[in-house]
């Protein structure tokens, strides 16, 4: 059997050519996932960034939504980033009509909390548990996380807000570091997926 972690990226929407090339690097086998068959295949899952509106809808849409609150509940990691962080909270400060979440993480996430596409930026974030240094983050109509719960563990926090989260099997960061050259993110998610493959 295999030491090497198959992991999904849910290709309903978003930048997943990005984090399959990543997670790649990070000695994972990699495929995209958007049907529940899919899903079942694989040892861990990464939610990428997009519109997490659009996701959520096409996550019901294409019968994901159940199946994904199913294996997350089970235990299997995912890592969610930007929209995909919104996705894996237990709730949204401002939803939009209709907007559903997996969940996975005690947090109550603010959609674009740092602005429109137009105050996009990047930042050096110190994660916890990632050495080497700040991680460099991309900030897209990036979400931010108003509070967490007892069992939420913050990892990171740019200019007084938390941007990154984990709890237990399941990570979460509003930035994208999958639009970056740095994969330490990645690999800490692969580590994740080969302790509990």
């Amino acid at each position: 059997m295999s030491d090497t972690p198959v992991i999904g990226v849910l290709a309903l929407q978003g930048d997943v050519r990005e984090h399959l090339i990543a997670l790649a690097s990070a000695d994972a086998l990699t495929r995209p996932v958007r049907r529940p068959e899919e899903l079942a295949e694989v040892d861990g899952l990464v939610i990428p960034g997009g519109e997490s509106t659009t996701m959520s809808k096409l996550a019901v849409l294409f019968g994901m939504m159940e199946p994904l609150r199913e294996r997350v509940r089970a235990g299997m990691p995912v890592y969610g980033t930007c929209a995909g962080m919104i996705l894996l909270a237990e709730k949204i400060l401002d939803p939009r009509s209709g907007q559903e979440t997996v969940g996975g993480i005690d947090m109550i996430v603010r959609r674009n909390a740092f602005g429109r596409q137009n105050e996009s930026f990047e930042a050096a974030v110190e994660v916890a548990g990632i050495g080497g240094g700040p991680v460099e983050g991309v900030f897209i109509r990036a979400p931010w996380v108003e509070s967490v719960g007892a069992g939420a563990e913050v990892i990171a926090e740019h200019g007084g807000h938390i941007v990154a989260v984990r709890q237990g099997n399941v990570l979460a960061t509003s930035f994208h570091p999958e639009l970056t050259g740095d994969h330490r993110m990645h690999a800490l998610f692969v580590d994740m997926v080969r302790a509990v493959k």
